[in-house]
């Protein structure tokens, strides 16, 4: 059993982005202090990545590519087949936290996949020695939600990494993945980004606020349909622009304009509560369109998505969102803005934005 004797930090993360998602955690880390702790190697493809900091602290909700934020305790290798629990057991009570709940969890690959079966035969088997240990409450209807989150992360049957996280710094989904069903009406399957991150940006009450009914809404690149679906369904007026059609119950919905025009050259001829965008060109145009809109007042709030390049693709990011501030700071314009890879985004990241008060 290896205990890590600086800080180690697990995150979880789409496969074929953990250079990214490293990246961007020890870029976190190095505005506070320097890193001078030697870094794991990263395994491509493999959908987590392990960042080894002094004492700097990481905000999930200001990472991009991470899915999960989890404190690293043991790394427990070469787990034998005739009995995984008992070293599980003795690495977990040597922790001083009780926790609120416990998730066992696999790498979102096709050979994580083929975990899934053991975690779930497996979870019972741990949680009862847990439980009479008191590191785990009786009854999971009892589950304290402020209470840290325990963490075994199966990277293969061999090889456990177990570690905690803090309900309020961390994803609220079981492997940091908010999964959304397809609706048998959408036109796509992209209606099913803007269902994410509406959950992911937004709570309860911010949407039942900020997405009411007799609102206002355009949809550039809007063809087929899948998001301006998502705010139809929501009783939200569309103005959706694209040169190709829309399909399904859109074609000819009451609460739908389709104006078969270039998304980079329309604008409304009055102001709308949201912009969404989801067309395919480069980050940096995207982001100058949104930067425009707002600061021309045509909208309050956004989401939209930024295409990647194959490569550089942090820094893709880091241009158009930078671009954006730079322009509402320039307007004297306050503003939230957020960004997350999001589970059902592919070789994308997805932005809110909201135009604030002060």
């Amino acid at each position: 059993m290896q205990e890590p004797s600086t800080t180690h930090w697990l995150l979880y993360c789409r496969p074929g982005f953990e250079q990214d998602c490293a990246q961007e955690a020890l870029r976190q880390a190095r505005q506070q202090k320097p890193v001078i702790a030697e870094q794991p190697p990263i395994q491509a493809d493999s959908g987590y990545v392990v960042v080894v900091l002094n004492d700097q602290q990481l905000s999930y909700r200001e990472l991009v590519f991470a899915r999960q934020l989890i404190r690293l305790h043991y790394i427990i290798e070469e787990l034998s087949d005739r009995d995984r629990l008992t070293p599980l057991v003795e690495a977990i009570a040597e922790l001083p936290e009780t926790f609120g709940t416990l998730w066992l969890e696999v790498p979102d690959t096709n050979d994580g996949k083929t975990l899934s079966a053991f975690t779930r035969r497996f979870q019972p088997l741990l949680e009862e020695p847990l439980r009479s240990q008191g590191k785990l409450p009786e009854d999971t209807q009892d589950a304290n939600r402020k209470l840290p989150r325990l963490h075994v992360f199966f990277p293969d049957k061999s090889t456990a990494l177990i570690g905690s996280s803090d309900p309020y710094n961390s994803a609220p989904w079981h492997m940091g993945i908010l999964r959304q069903h397809m609706p048998s009406e959408a036109p796509s399957r992209s209606t099913l980004k803007l269902a994410e991150a509406i959950e992911v940006f937004m709570d309860k009450s911010e949407q039942t606020r900020l997405l009411r009914q007799g609102m206002t809404a355009v949809d550039l690149g809007a063809a087929p349909g899948g998001w301006t679906w998502q705010l139809v369904k929501r009783g939200i007026r569309v103005t959706a622009v694209d040169n190709g059609p829309m399909k399904g119950v859109l074609a000819n919905h009451p609460l739908v304009q389709h104006l078969r025009q270039d998304g980079f050259k329309y604008a409304p001829r009055k102001a709308v509560d949201w912009l969404v965008c989801d067309m395919v060109e480069k980050p940096a145009k995207v982001g100058a369109l949104i930067g425009n809109w707002f600061a021309a007042g045509y909208a309050r709030h956004a989401i939209f998505n930024l295409k990647l390049p194959m490569k550089q693709r942090l820094a893709a990011v880091d241009g158009a969102l930078n671009g954006i501030r730079a322009q509402l700071d320039e307007e004297g314009i306050n503003y939230r803005m957020s960004a997350k890879q999001l589970y059902h985004d592919r070789e994308e990241v997805t932005v809110f934005l909201v135009r604030t008060k002060g």
